[in-house]
């Protein structure tokens, strides 16, 4: 008895954690309740346009009555393919608001690209807008990937060969192309919507069900979607905003596109903190610098080298009143994030490890020593479990030993849509998702990024699969075989590089190699250099892609 008392009195001596605020559940929730809370206060802002809470549900729930006009369910998916804009964001709740999966297309895709994940996503919808159509014409490249689409009868009920699922085609421009449902009829097809039904169902959407399915490229030859449910986007990412310590009069800038999780992930948790979102089309460092001084932005999210060294280098941003930034965040080595540092002296720099799949798995924490937040990658988000693991045998290794980065908790996606075997692989059974990535883990257990075990491409905050690249060269006549890789670049961390095997009798130049990558792919994945051999090395069973990378860098060297 005596024990028994002196066990309970232990418990005792642990505090019950305090109440924090109640998260909203799902996507829908998040857009209602803070347009209940703060319906006029200013929601998302854009160089020429902005949007208030209450703008943001009317125009969402809008979005939601056209797609349940044409008969989009809950699980249905819906995929947009823009570059940022308001419409972006409006699609991407009203499909929420209804239960359907809403699938963000990389608006640098072409139309080799755009077919296939079509094809793989099952789309029921595909949408598009004008937004810098100056510079790329998205619904051109959509007409391409589906040249049956001019032809059609009505837009509103589909009938493309080999794509039985895909049922319309919006483009939100004022003079859409054949084949598109234009912004009147698109508006029109709300009429077909039960408005008591949609009510219902947006009541009924469960926060386990999948809400977005992003794509991701890996070591397979195709991209593949990563699930991501509405508690891993609105649960995970609501934790992440509460380490940035998100205030309602915060304005958040974020360049990034809005099809990639560094943008999306971010907009939830500014909206649901109830703060103001800020981004433009696409970057531009002078307009960027310009709407940070407009709207004096408090929190920062370059995220990637290229972006934060266009802004801190050009001549505008002497100028620029930094006093209102509070926090920023990088993804850079140690040595460059010192140099960062001094961009913004009062602020406090942060970096951060994820991915796709995950979104930041840790994160540093602005309390943070400064050593800390510029050599280690932060500690896991509260409620997430993170662990490095020897990656043949899988054993958790000790604090300072390098391995596999693990991670597992409501954040983590709930598998790769239409690839069982590739998801089996990734999410072993007791929950963990192996990331193929190598780091260390500090005391404190704080993470460390120590590059890839995979062979990813990392080229500007894009992941390239060497295998994606390889099978597209491969459909060229004269290419026998090739091996792409990446190669160190200053600006851009890594470029693509190839080793070509051509057929018997057939020539072809390096420029040639490019130009058949160039305006098909996107640009980020094609080629920067191109090098030709019929001798290649081998591992037991495989080329060795090491020894050919080991090759060329030393070819390189000698040259430089």
């Amino acid at each position: 008895m005596v024990q028994a008392e002196a066990t309970i009195n232990e418990r005792q001596a642990v505090p019950v954690p305090e109440a924090l605020p109640v998260l909203p559940a799902t996507l829908g929730d998040l857009l209602i309740r803070m347009r209940d809370r703060q319906p006029d206060a200013p929601a998302l802002i854009f160089p020429d346009s902005r949007r208030t809470f209450a703008d943001l549900a009317e125009e969402s729930w809008a979005v939601a009555r056209s797609l349940a006009g044409l008969g989009v369910g809950p699980g249905d998916r819906v995929g947009t393919l823009m570059l940022n804009s308001p419409d972006c964001v409006t699609f991407f709740f009203g499909a929420a608001l209804l239960g359907a999966v809403i699938v963000p297309i990389n608006a640098r895709y072409r139309a080799y690209e755009l077919e296939y994940l079509i094809r793989d996503a099952g789309l029921r919808v595909l949408v598009t807008n004008d937004t810098g159509r100056e510079h790329t014409d998205l619904s051109a490249i959509i007409a391409e990937a589906l040249p049956g689409l001019a032809g059609q009868a009505d837009p509103a009920r589909l009938t493309v060969g080999g794509l039985p699922e895909l049922k319309a085609v919006v483009d939100l421009a004022r003079a859409p192309r054949a084949g598109f449902l234009s912004p009147t009829e698109f508006a029109a097809v709300a009429s077909r919507c039960n408005p008591h039904l949609l009510v219902h169902r947006a009541a009924g959407v469960s926060a386990r069900s999948t809400a977005a399915i992003v794509y991701t490229s890996g070591t397979t030859s195709r991209p593949k979607g990563a699930m991501l449910s509405h508690e891993a986007l609105v649960r995970g990412w609501m934790m992440v905003g509460r380490r940035w310590g998100v205030r309602p009069d915060d304005r958040f800038w974020d360049p990034c596109p809005l099809f990639h999780i560094a943008a999306i992930g971010p907009m939830i948790f500014t909206l649901g903190h109830g703060a103001a979102f800020v981004t433009d089309m696409h970057f531009d460092a002078r307009r960027a610098i310009q709407l940070m001084d407009h709207e004096r932005a408090t929190l920062l999210y370059p995220c990637y080298p290229p972006i934060t060294q266009a802004l801190i280098s050009h001549p505008d941003f002497a100028a620029l009143d930094k006093s209102a930034v509070r926090v920023w965040l990088n993804v850079a080595p140690p040595e460059t994030l010192r140099r960062y540092d001094r961009a913004f002296p009062d602020a406090r720099q942060i970096t951060t490890y994820g991915q796709t799949e995950g979104g930041p798995v840790s994160l540093g924490d602005p309390a943070d020593t400064l050593e800390a937040r510029l050599t280690t990658c932060g500690s896991p988000i509260e409620g997430a479990e993170l662990r490095v693991c020897d990656p043949e045998t899988g054993a958790e290794l000790a604090p300072g030993v390098l391995g596999e980065i693990h991670f597992r908790g409501y954040s983590a996606f709930s598998g790769y849509f239409n690839a069982p075997e590739k998801t089996a692989e990734t999410i072993d059974a007791e929950g963990w998702v192996h990331t193929g990535d190598a780091g260390v883990m500090d005391e404190a257990g704080r993470v460390t990024f120590r590059g890839r075990i995979k062979e990813m491409i990392k080229v500007g905050g894009e992941n390239v699969a060497p295998a994606e690249v390889e099978q597209y060269l491969e459909e060229h006549k004269d290419i026998r075989m090739v091996q792409a890789m990446g190669i160190p670049d200053e600006r851009l961390t890594e470029v693509v590089a190839v080793y070509v095997e051509l057929e018997e009798g057939k020539t072809l130049s390096e420029e040639e190699v490019i130009s058949f990558c160039r305006g098909r792919i996107s640009s980020f994945k094609v080629p920067r250099i191109v090098r030709f051999t019929t001798a290649w090395p081998m591992s037991a069973t495989k080329i060795n892609r090491g020894a050919l990378r080991d090759q060329l860098l030393e070819e390189l060297r000698t040259e430089a």
